[in-house]
């Protein structure tokens, strides 16, 4: 298999169907002081991407298509570990490793919950896997979407990064760093579960596109986004109460 450092950005669709048929976590939540997300509202979005970030019209609109692309990687996210949780028993995930899952699917609803903050509307709400109804009773099938899934997840946010900052919204990249960060954990947990060794084998994390656009394509491509009859499955939101997740809001000192 080619490295990481092999793969041109040119070839980001390849690179993202290679991702299905390979690989596999976390063992610590973050730690430190948190405000629940009940208080997003309280603080107002400008408290928390910078009162100093005014956005022209064309900008905006910008900004508009790069969180509708990123709240609806959310709510596949969402979906995904919600659907991996209701059938963990038979793909044989218990103990620790299903409260790994149960915690990275709180979280990826907290993402999803702090992008509609913004005004985030999703592309799509139903999703599909390559795999069908085997990712969610087969292990190695729901291992290899959910690595493909974490790396695209990690990567549109990498470009969200760049884009953002480029319509002078730096604490809103740095709101996108710290969520990247989480989901670069995630891809570490689902190879932990797996039981690859080493769970932490990137130095780097991979950028499959070359911008925030193309992820829905590229998503669509690798079959997540090609809801059909017996592979549909229908975003929605779950309960985020759960007593050891902090860091609830983007928090910065």
């Amino acid at each position: 298999m080619n490295t990481n450092d092999d793969r041109s950005l040119d070839n980001a669709k390849s690179n993202l169907l290679e991702m299905i048929s390979a690989q596999r976590a976390r063992r610590t939540v973050l730690k430190g002081a948190v405000a629940g997300l009940a208080s997003l509202s309280a603080l107002g979005t400008s408290a928390l991407v910078g009162s100093g970030e005014v956005f022209a019209d064309s900008s905006r609109s910008k900004l508009q298509k790069i969180l509708d692309v990123l709240v609806t990687t959310e709510q596949l996210a969402v979906t995904t570990y919600s659907n991996a949780v209701t059938n963990a028993a038979t793909l044989g995930i218990t103990g620790d490793n299903l409260t790994y899952l149960q915690t990275a699917l709180i979280e990826e609803q907290l993402h999803e919950l702090f992008l509609e903050s913004l005004g985030a509307q999703a592309v799509s709400s139903s999703f599909s896997y390559p795999n069908g109804a085997t990712t969610f009773t087969d292990l190695t099938t729901f291992i290899d979407s959910q690595q493909a899934l974490e790396n695209a997840f990690a990567s549109v946010y990498l470009n969200a990064i760049v884009e953002v900052a480029k319509l002078n919204g730096y604490r809103m990249a740095q709101i996108f760093s710290q969520i990247a960060c989480i989901e670069a954990e995630h891809r570490v947990l689902g190879r932990f579960i797996a039981g690859a060794q080493p769970a932490n084998n990137y130095a780097f994390a991979p950028v499959l596109t070359k911008k925030v656009s193309e992820t829905t394509d590229v998503l669509n491509t690798a079959g997540f986004l090609t809801p059909a009859t017996g592979n549909t499955y229908t975003y929605a939101q779950i309960s985020t109460s759960a007593p050891n997740i902090e860091y609830r809001m983007p928090f910065t000192v």
